[in-house]
């Protein structure tokens, strides 16, 4: 399968190194990479050819143009008498001068013993005629010279990059200028492209008024082959190349001479480079990682620029660079985007803090289908941490895989581990087996853990009912159970939670308010925030009913806002009657994490009319002790802006030391559990005087819940307790009953 893959991502990568072989769109590519491929290989010239330079020296020196023909002719004469191989001239003779000029160059030439080139080109006719007229030096010229063509064509883009071999002039084939010192054939209009890695400044050189004097050494052309032209800026006649910018044209027909002297290079197929590529490209299409990829696309087109190179430079085969460098670009863009989606789809499917499958990975199935639900998830964070705590779950899931038909484990929820249970013998035998395995403490970082788990199973792979099973299991203190669901209230429950977005904003949520009295003044001084649905059908819903479905489908924090905002325009309200009680919200585990709540939070105080130490939010100690860093740092955020933050149901947890000295308190709740009979029982009055004493130690209140007769009361006044709340002092109420029973009760007397 995965061979598959490889030669279907080389057929994919092939088309674009295929579609450069199209002149308009390789040609500009290739075009492009000209620096690259003449640029890391420049090297001198092989001195073998020498330019005579009608520079700006001669021009000055001469001071007449055209130059009087007797110039020409002592300059044959000097490089003739040298032992010059070739003379061959880029200089125009196609038109008469004086006779006497004419007949001395004429003379010069018959001298020179056939060693002398003329040029050839062709010319547009004139302004408005478009016609090409060949221009060839005058008969007189051509009785002892050889004729060559000097034409040169630029490319589309202005450069000059290859000379013809030969061109037709005047009806007959002539080789060009440097195919014919070279002695190279080829066929008309054939061109071969021009080496510009030989670096224009070590061609040797010598000035045209220096030669006429015979101010050189004739060593310097003793055997060479001198090409004469014009390099003067006055003159013309210059032309742009890959490299070195613009030249004059008679530096371009030297460059030219070099190239065919060192060999013919040939134009070797675009397919030979990508067929190169391909092979190098399979490191690219097989790296896993995008690591790897870029690695092996940075090797693979280094090789491959080395060996177009290599080729270019050993062989004098012109491979185009452009195929074979988008072939490999293609295969590592091809590769990296199959990597990445390859790692979105693995991110999708797994749990990030465990690495373990998640929900979305479990597979469609018919068999049974079993969930663990891990009951002291809670106590296993506060004693080991997040990290330690995600390794515990490792270890679990991998002892659950023992029993898993497929051998894997699945982490569909932060405390729910689910597994495929094998078909081929009882569940009961299954769970028992698997019973034993998850009786022994699992190793995390060189310890033993315990880890309490309760199993839900369901047949027909029913995902859901498993899960719910476990968490009756949980609840009711069995280590598993069927699931046999309660299809009407489960349909209930449903329906409900589909309503209570709708019944947010049909104002049928409604807060109620339960008093908390200061022991030491006798007054009220803060109240509790309750939620309450009054459903126009249903009639008044059980707060402890729909608020832990809210949380289970991520409806809470909408529900939570909507009784925050409520809260604010209340106290609003009794602030501006002359009371300056504070409220306290309850801020459900779910929401601590969440930097959206966080932040509609923020927005509400940032438009609030009540200043923020006029709230506080409890959170339960279970929630503060289960999760992250982040659970804190929410914490901390609210009480930097003023909110009092206070931990309910005290003493329900574990590991509480650690967290009252960890989070930003200002309150404790006593839960109502130790307090309800502290008056009469001697180890939970203990409990009670010690933990008031030891929260205001570290400065905190001490809120004491459950008061429901006037001993108990008085007890707790007794033992320093700050506040009381309870049926006894008062039951939750409306906004305005709230209102009246603050204006209607004297302060307490609970001496």
């Amino acid at each position: 399968m995965r061979r598959a893959g490889t030669w279907a991502i080389l057929a994919a990568v092939a088309l674009p190194g295929l579609l450069t072989l199209l002149p308009a769109i390789g040609g500009p590519l290739d075009r492009a990479l000209d620096p690259l491929r003449y640029g890391v290989r420049q090297h001198a010239a092989s001195g073998e050819v020498v330019l005579v330079e009608m520079d700006a020296r001669s021009v000055a020196e001469i001071r007449r143009w055209p130059w009087p023909r007797g110039h020409y002719a002592s300059v044959v004469d000097r490089l003739h008498a040298a032992g010059a191989a070739t003379i061959a001239f880029d200089v125009d003779f196609s038109t008469p001068s004086e006779p006497a000029e004419d007949a001395k160059l004429a003379a010069a030439l018959a001298r020179a013993e056939g060693r002398i080139t003329l040029p050839t080109f062709a010319q547009v006719a004139g302004a408005g005629d478009r016609r090409n007229l060949d221009a060839l030096p005058l008969p007189a010229f051509r009785a002892s010279s050889s004729l060559t063509s000097v034409s040169i064509a630029p490319d589309a883009d202005g450069l000059v990059r290859a000379m013809p071999f030969a061109t037709i002039t005047a009806g007959t084939p002539r080789p060009s200028l440097s195919a014919y010192v070279a002695s190279r054939a080829g066929t008309a209009d054939t061109t071969f492209p021009i080496d510009v890695a030989i670096e224009p400044t070590t061609i040797p050189r010598l000035s045209f008024v220096a030669v006429e004097r015979g101010a050189f050494d004739p060593t310097a052309v003793r055997g060479r082959h001198v090409v004469i032209g014009a390099t003067a800026i006055e003159m013309g006649d210059r032309y742009p190349v890959p490299l070195w910018g613009v030249l004059p044209g008679v530096t371009i027909q030297a460059l030219a001479t070099e190239t065919l002297l060192a060999g013919i290079p040939v134009r070797g197929s675009g397919l030979i480079p990508i067929g190169i590529a391909l092979l190098l490209a399979l490191a690219t299409i097989r790296a896993r990682r995008n690591t790897r990829v870029a690695v092996a696309f940075v090797v693979a087109t280094a090789a491959q620029a080395a060996l177009v190179l290599a080729a270019q430079h050993q062989a004098d085969l012109i491979l185009p660079l452009a195929p074979g460098l988008v072939t490999l670009v293609a295969a590592a863009i091809l590769a990296a985007t199959r990597n990445v989606m390859r790692e979105m789809r693995a991110a999708r499917l797994t749990d990030e803090a465990t690495g373990l499958p998640n929900r979305r990975a479990f597979p469609a199935t018919t068999r049974p289908v079993a969930v663990a639900q891990i009951t002291n998830l809670d106590a296993l964070g506060a004693v080991l941490g997040s990290d330690l705590v995600a390794q515990a779950i490792v270890r679990t899931a991998e002892r659950m895989r023992l029993g898993a038909a497929d051998n894997a484990a699945f982490r569909i929820g932060s405390d729910q581990l689910a597994f495929v249970l094998s078909d081929d013998q009882p569940v009961e035998d299954s769970i028992a087996a698997l019973r034993a395995i998850l009786l022994e403490p699992v190793e995390v970082a060189g310890r033993k853990v315990d880890v309490a788990v309760a199993i839900g199973v369901a047949e027909q792979g029913d995902l859901a009912a498993a899960a719910l099973a476990a968490g009756t299991a949980a609840g009711e203190g069995r280590f598993w159970m069927l699931s046999a669901i309660d299809r009407t209230s489960l349909e209930r429950d449903i329906s409900l939670m589909g309503e209570l977005d709708r019944a947010i904003g049909a104002g049928e949520i409604l807060v109620h308010y339960q008093p908390k009295l200061a022991l030491a003044t006798g007054r009220i001084a803060s109240v509790e925030a309750l939620v309450r649905w009054r459903h126009p059908v249903r009639g008044l819903v059980r707060p402890d009913l729909f608020i832990p479905l809210a949380e289970q489908t991520d409806r809470i924090a909408p529900l939570t806002l909507h009784v925050l905002e409520t809260v604010i325009r209340d106290v609003r309200h009794w602030r501006d009657a002359g009371e300056t009680m504070t409220a306290a919200i309850n801020i459900s585990a779910r929401l601590l994490t969440s930097a959206a709540f966080a932040a509609a939070v923020d927005r509400l105080l940032d438009a609030a009319v009540v200043p923020p130490d006029a709230l506080i939010f409890e959170v339960t100690e279970s929630a503060a002790m289960a999760d992250t860093d982040a659970a804190v740092a929410t914490l901390h955020h609210f009480r930097d802006r003023g909110i009092a933050i206070s931990m309910d149901d005290y003493g329900t947890g574990q590991s509480t030391l650690s967290y009252l000295r960890e989070l930003p308190l200002s309150e404790v709740k006593i839960d109502r559990k130790f307090v309800q009979f502290a008056h009469v029982r001697g180890d939970d009055a203990a409990m009670v005087r010690s933990t008031i004493d030891l929260a205001h130690t570290l400065g905190l209140h001490v809120v004491a819940e459950g008061i429901e007769d006037a001993a108990n009361l008085a007890f707790l006044k007794d033992a320093g307790c700050d506040y009381a709340q309870g049926y006894f002092v008062a039951r939750p109420m409306g906004f305005d009953d709230l209102l009246r029973f603050i204006g209607a009760a004297p302060a307490r007397d609970v001496a």
